[in-house]
C-alpha cells in the first residue's frame, strides 16, 4: 500500500496560497475562506502548520469581518453563516479567539435562527441543515450556545429525519451524507444524538462503501474522498464505524494522491485541490492513520484545539 506523501502535501498547500494567479486560487476566490480552514487544518493534522505565517492569516481574517459580525469569504465579499465558521475555526487553531468581539459574532449568528428553530445562511434567506450545523459549531466554540433556542434547533433538525434513517437539507429532502453529518454533528454538539436511530442510520451511511473501497454520498453514486469525512464522522459519533472495512478506504484515500506533485483528489487520477486533501487527510485521521493528528468529529478541528478551547482553564 502507498504511504501518505506528507512533505508534497505540505508543499502543494502553501504553493495553493501563494499562487493567486493559478486556476484553482482564481476559482476559490470568492469561498479564500473556506480554503484556509482546509488548507490550515489539513497542514495541522500533518504537523506543519508552523509553515504559514500566522500574522498574516489573522489580519486577512479580520479585514473579511463585516460590521454585522459575520465573515465573508473574502475581502470585500458579503458575509454568511459558512464563512463566519471557518473564520472563527482557523483562529482557534491559532488559538487567537481572543482577537475576536465574541458578542458580536454570536450577535450575528443569532440574528440568523428563524422562529422555526431553522437557520438561514445570510440576509437572504437561504435555509438549509448545513447552517443550523454551522450556527451550533460555531456558537459552542465561542461558548455561546445558550444564546439561541436549542430546543427548537434540535426540533428542526429532526423534523428532516428521513424514513432510511438519513436526513434532508430540508423537511422532505433526500437524505445525503454531507446533510447526515450536519445534523449528526449538530445533534452531538448538543446532547441530543439519543433521538437518532443508529443501527438505522449506520446501515445507510455503511451501505456508502463502495467495491474500491470508497465511500459515496448516495446510492447508486461514484466514491468520493470527501465522504472519507462526511459519513466516517457520522460512523463514528453513532459509533457504527466498526461497520465499514477501514483498510480499504485508507487504500482508496492514497490512491487518490499525486505523488509527485503533491494534493488529493476525489477519486484517483482525477485532479487534485485543496478541498479534496483536507478531506483525505481528515479521513485518515480519523482512521487513526500513523503520524496524523486525531481530529474531532463533531468540531472538525484537531482533537488538542478542542480541548484547548474547552479545558485550558
Amino acid at each position: 500500500m502507498a504511504e501518505l506523501a506528507v512533505d508534497k502535501h505540505v508543499k502543494y498547500i502553501l504553493a495553493v496560497e501563494k499562487n493567486k494567479d493559478s486556476f484553482e486560487s482564481v476559482v476559490m476566490d470568492h469561498l479564500r475562506m473556506n480554503g484556509a480552514y482546509w488548507g490550515l487544518t489539513a497542514l495541522d493534522l500533518l504537523g506543519k502548520l508552523d509553515s504559514v505565517n500566522v500574522d498574516e492569516v489573522i489580519s486577512w481574517i479580520l479585514k473579511c469581518q463585516h460590521e454585522s459580525g459575520g465573515f465573508s469569504g473574502n475581502i470585500g465579499h458579503d458575509p454568511h453563516i459558512l464563512y463566519t465558521l471557518s473564520a472563527v475555526q482557523v483562529l482557534a487553531l491559532f488559538n487567537k479567539l481572543d482577537v475576536l468581539d465574541i458578542d458580536k459574532v454570536a450577535t450575528y449568528i443569532t440574528g440568523l435562527q428563524n422562529e422555526d428553530g431553522s437557520f438561514s445562511g445570510d440576509m437572504w434567506g437561504e435555509v438549509d441543515t448545513r447552517f443550523s450545523y454551522i450556527a451550533i459549531c460555531c456558537l459552542s466554540i465561542l461558548c455561546c450556545l445558550g444564546k439561541i433556542n436549542v430546543e427548537k434547533a434540535v426540533s428542526y433538525i429532526l423534523s428532516c429525519k428521513n424514513l432510511d434513517g438519513g436526513f434532508g437539507c430540508t423537511p422532505g429532502g433526500e437524505s445525503h451524507a454531507g446533510q447526515i453529518f450536519c445534523c449528526v454533528g449538530a445533534l452531538a454538539l448538543t446532547g441530543s444524538l439519543h433521538y437518532v436511530d443508529k443501527d438505522l442510520l449506520g446501515w445507510w451511511l455503511c451501505e456508502r462503501q463502495v467495491k474500491s473501497g470508497g465511500l459515496n454520498g448516495r446510492p447508486e453514486k461514484l466514491p468520493d474522498v470527501c465522504y472519507s469525512w462526511w459519513v466516517l464522522s457520522s460512523l463514528i459519533m453513532i459509533d457504527r464505524v466498526h461497520w465499514i472495512d477501514k483498510e480499504k478506504l485508507v487504500k482508496f484515500i492514497l490512491d487518490c494522491q499525486d505523488v509527485e506533485n503533491g494534493g488529493i483528489s476525489d477519486r484517483p487520477d482525477d485532479a487534485v485541490d485543496v478541498y479534496h486533501t483536507y478531506f483525505g487527510v481528515a479521513g485518515l485521521s480519523l482512521l487513526n492513520y500513523p503520524g496524523l493528528k486525531a481530529i474531532d468529529p463533531a468540531y472538525a478541528l484537531p482533537v488538542d484545539v478542542v480541548n484547548r478551547i474547552f479545558f485550558s482553564g
